[in-house]
C-alpha cells in the first residue's frame, strides 16, 4: 500500500482528528484513510448522479431539423 504524506496542517484539525479517531475507537491513522475514503466516495457518487440527469435530459425529444427545414421551404 502506499503511503500519503501531508505537511503543515493546523494543530485544530489535528486536534479535531485525534478526537474523532478516539470517538470512533480507530487510530488516527484509520480515521484518516476513512475520511479520504468516504470524501473520494461521495464525489464519485455525485458524478455519476450529474451524469444520470444529463443523460436523462439528452435524451427527451428534439424538433428534426430536416422537417424544420422543410416546413420553412415549404412557406416561401
Amino acid at each position: 500500500m502506499s503511503q500519503l504524506t501531508v505537511r503543515n496542517i493546523p494543530p485544530e484539525i489535528v486536534r479535531a482528528l485525534r478526537v474523532r479517531a478516539a470517538r470512533n475507537g480507530r487510530s488516527a491513522e484509520s480515521e484518516h484513510r476513512l475520511i479520504l475514503a468516504q470524501v473520494l466516495e461521495s464525489e464519485a457518487a455525485d458524478f455519476w448522479v450529474r451524469a444520470d440527469a444529463r443523460r436523462a435530459q439528452s435524451r427527451k425529444q428534439r424538433s428534426d431539423s430536416a422537417a424544420l427545414q422543410r416546413e420553412m421551404r415549404d412557406e416561401r
